[in-house]
C-alpha cells in the first residue's frame, strides 16, 4: 500500500489540489480578511486542477486501494464539476460585491463543495461515495443561507439542511443493506458479493435506498419539492453553482454504481424500469409545473428538475446512455451557468431574485441587448433547438433510450420538451415583444454589467453554439471514456 503512495498522490492530483486551496483561502482570509487576491487564488486553482484531470482522461484505474477512480469518465466529470465551479466563482465575484457579502470564505466553501464533489464523482467505495456527498451537501447548506439577514434565504437554507440530512439518512441505510448483503464497501465488488452471499432482498432494499438518496440530489420526482425554494432564496450565482457542478457530480456517482456496481441482469431489469419511470414522471412533472411559475428562478428551477429527468433517461437506456449523458451534463452546465448569469445581472429586488418575477424582464432587449441576445441562446439551448448543444444532447440520450427499447420514453421526452418551449420562448418574448416601460419602477433603473460576467456568459453562449456545430470531438471523448473505465474495473 504504501508502495503505491506516491503514484495514488498523483492519480488523485486534481481532488487534493482543489482541497489543499480551500484550506489555502481559508488561512489566507484569517491573515487578509476577504482579500481581493482570494478568487483569483480559487479560480486559477481550479482552472490548473483541470487542465491536470484533462491530461488524465485517457487513463484509467483507481488509487488508495480501490477507493477512487481516476481517469476515464470520473477526469471527464471532474472537468464539468470544475468548469462549472469556476464558471460560478466569477459571477459570484461582482455580484456578492453588489450585494455587500463578497466573504473570503464564500471561496473556500465553494472550494471544499467541488473537492466533495469531485470526490463523489470518482468514487470506488460506498464509503468515498458517501464522504463526497455529505462534504458537498454541507457547504452548500451554508452557501444557500448566506445573505442571513433575508428570511427567504434563511428558510431556503433551513428547508434544503432538514430534507437534505433526511435523504442522506435513507442513503446511509442503503449503504449499511449493502454491506451487510455483500460484505464489502468496494463498488466493484457488490456484485460478486452478493451473488456469494445470496442475499438478494437485503441487497435489492439497499438498492433502493441509494436510489433515494441520488434521486433527491439530482431533483428527481418525488423527491424534487426543495429544489425551486431553494434555488429562489439562495445567491443566484451560488444557485448556478449548484444547480450544475452538485448535479454533476451526483449523476456521475450515479452513473459509477450503474455501471460497476450492480449485477448486468438487475440493472436492465428492475433498476432500468425504475429509472425509465422516475424519468418519465420527472420529465412531465417539471415542464408542466414550470408553465405555470412567474418567478424566473422558480421557473429555472423546475426546468432543472425537467433535465434531470432527461439525463436519467440516458442512463435508463444502459451503457449505450452513460456517455450520452455525460455530453448532455455538459451542455447542461453551460446552459444553467449562462442562463443564471444573466439573471444575476439583471437582478433588482435585493433578495436575490426571490420577487424577481418576467414582468421585471419586460424590454430588457431594447434596454440591454447583450443580456438580451445571450438569454436567448440559453433559452434555445434549453429548449433543444439546433444548432446548440442542447439539442445535440436530448438527441443522444433519446437515441440511446430507443435503442434499448425505450421508445415510449423517449416519446415522453420529446413531448416534454415541446411544452417546455411554451415557458422558455415566454422569457423571451416578454425580454424583446413588451416596451420596458411595462416593467415595474425598480426594474427600470440600468443595469451595471461587469465585464467578468459578461466573458463568463459570452463563452458559455459561444461554448453551446460551437459544440453544437461541432460535437463530434467531445462525443469521442466521452464515448472513449467508458474504454478506458472498462480497464479500471480489472484493476485492484
Amino acid at each position: 500500500m504504501y508502495d503505491s503512495f506516491p503514484a495514488d498522490l498523483a492519480a488523485t492530483g486534481p481532488i487534493l489540489l482543489v482541497a489543499l486551496l480551500g484550506v489555502i483561502v481559508v488561512v489566507l482570509d484569517a491573515f487578509r480578511n476577504d482579500d481581493a487576491m482570494i478568487p483569483w487564488v480559487a479560480g486559477l486553482g481550479m482552472a490548473a486542477a483541470a487542465v491536470w484531470a484533462a491530461f488524465q482522461v485517457g487513463d484509467g484505474g483507481t488509487a488508495f486501494e480501490g477507493e477512487v477512480y481516476y481517469g476515464g469518465a470520473a477526469a471527464v466529470a471532474n472537468i464539468v464539476v470544475l468548469l462549472g465551479a469556476i464558471g460560478s466563482l466569477v459571477l459570484t465575484v461582482p455580484y456578492l460585491s453588489r450585494l455587500g457579502r463578497n466573504y473570503g470564505e464564500v471561496h473556500g466553501l465553494i472550494l471544499f463543495a467541488t473537492a466533495g464533489m469531485m470526490t463523489l464523482a470518482s468514487a470506488g467505495s460506498l464509503v468515498t461515495l458517501f464522504v463526497g456527498l455529505e462534504t458537498m451537501s454541507v457547504c452548500l447548506y451554508v452557501l444557500t443561507g448566506l445573505v442571513r439577514e433575508e428570511s427567504t434565504a434563511n428558510e431556503s437554507a433551513l428547508k434544503y439542511f432538514l430534507l437534505g440530512a433526511f435523504s442522506t439518512g435513507f442513503f446511509l441505510y442503503g449503504i449499511a443493506l449493502l454491506y451487510g448483503a455483500t460484505g464489502t464497501m468496494a463498488l466493484a465488488g457488490l456484485a460478486d458479493g452478493v451473488a456469494a452471499s445470496g442475499q438478494t432482498g437485503l441487497f435489492l432494499a439497499g438498492v433502493g435506498l441509494l436510489l433515494v438518496g441520488f434521486f433527491f440530489k439530482v431533483s428527481a420526482v418525488p423527491f424534487h419539492m426543495w429544489t425551486p425554494d431553494v434555488y429562489q432564496g439562495a445567491p443566484t450565482s451560488l444557485t448556478a453553482f449548484m444547480s450544475t457542478a452538485s448535479k454533476v457530480a451526483t449523476f456521475a456517482a450515479l452513473t459509477v454504481v450503474l455501471a460497476r456496481a450492480l449485477p448486468p441482469d438487475l440493472v436492465d431489469g428492475t433498476v432500468q424500469l425504475t429509472l425509465a419511470i422516475v424519468a418519465a414522471v420527472t420529465m412531465v412533472v417539471g415542464n408542466v409545473v414550470a408553465l405555470v411559475q412567474t418567478n424566473v428562478k422558480r421557473m429555472l428551477a423546475y426546468s432543472s428538475v425537467a433535465h434531470a429527468g432527461y439525463i436519467l433517461a440516458g442512463l435508463a437506456a444502459g451503457v449505450a446512455g452513460y456517455s450520452a449523458a455525460l455530453f448532455y451534463l455538459l451542455a447542461y452546465t453551460l446552459m444553467n451557468v449562462g442562463a443564471f448569469g444573466v439573471m444575476g445581472a439583471l437582478e433588482w429586488d435585493k433578495e436575490q431574485g426571490a420577487d424577481q418575477d418576467l414582468d421585471s424582464l419586460a424590454g430588457v432587449g431594447y434596454r440591454k441587448p447583450f443580456l438580451g441576445v445571450m438569454m436567448g441562446v440559453f433559452m434555445f439551448a434549453l429548449t433543444g433547438f439546433p444548432p446548440l448543444a442542447g439539442f445535440i444532447g436530448k438527441y443522444l440520450v433519446f437515441a440511446a433510450a430507443v435503442d434499448a427499447g425505450l421508445t415510449w420514453l423517449a416519446i415522453v421526452g420529446v413531448l416534454a420538451s415541446v411544452v417546455s418551449g411554451y415557458y422558455y420562448l415566454r422569457v423571451l418574448v416578454v425580454m424583446w415583444m413588451k416596451s420596458p416601460d411595462e416593467a415595474p419602477a425598480n426594474a427600470q433603473k440600468p443595469f451595471p454589467v461587469g465585464r467578468a460576467t459578461a466573458v463568463v456568459v459570452g463563452v458559455c453562449a459561444l461554448a453551446l453554439l460551437v459544440l453544437g456545430v461541432l460535437p463530434g470531438h467531445v462525443i469521442d471523448v466521452t464515448t472513449a471514456t467508458y474504454a478506458a473505465d472498462a480497464v479500471a474495473t480489472t484493476l485492484p
